[in-house]
């Protein structure tokens, strides 16, 4: 057990997340951030550049854990402003009906969704982002690419643990996928 108290309600310490993801599977929201134009459609997506724990660079979509009482919403948008900034002025849609659903497997192959660390079922949305976006916490950077290169082999290449594909169900979603 940690020496520290918690005091963020539904927070978990280390060892007791650590304790849950190996008995049960994790909730998480993920999102896409996208700019549109007047008419509502899809001119670019904007990814993460982060580095791993192993040193690696790779790019990734908004994800978090939603937490015990907290509502889908909340957690989308406190994961939205953790990863984009306050002032990135996201538009989470009235109906919170995701795109997909993408479950994540510690064992590869199950899916085309991989986490080493756990089995996690994660709610993913599109989001029109229309302010500016400063990437914090872990994020080095925020890169905003046309649907075409966004879905190019070396993007998608960038893009690990199942990420490519569910940012090309996003873009067939959207209509932006040839």
């Amino acid at each position: 057990m940690s020496d520290t108290t918690e005091t963020t309600p539904g927070w978990l310490t280390s060892d007791d997340l650590e304790l849950a993801r190996a008995r049960m599977p994790i909730l998480y929201v993920e999102a896409v951030p996208v700019r549109v134009d007047n008419n509502g459609e899809v001119t670019h997506i904007g990814l993460l550049l982060r580095i791993g724990r192993d040193g690696t660079v790779s790019r990734s979509l908004v994800s978090g854990r939603v937490l015990h009482h907290e509502r889908v919403r909340d957690a989308l948008l406190r994961h939205l402003e953790k990863d984009l900034g306050p002032v990135a002025l996201p538009r989470v849609p009235a109906s919170l009906q995701p795109f997909t659903v993408a479950e994540y497997f510690p064992t590869l192959g199950v899916t085309p969704f991989h986490d080493p660390r756990q089995h996690a079922v994660s709610l993913a949305y599109i989001v029109p982002v229309s302010g500016d976006c400063r990437p914090r916490q872990d994020a080095l950077d925020l890169v905003w690419f046309t649907p075409e290169e966004a879905s190019s082999q070396a993007v998608q290449n960038e893009m690990p643990g199942g990420h490519g594909v569910l940012l090309k169900q996003a873009l067939a979603h959207v209509g932006a996928l040839s």
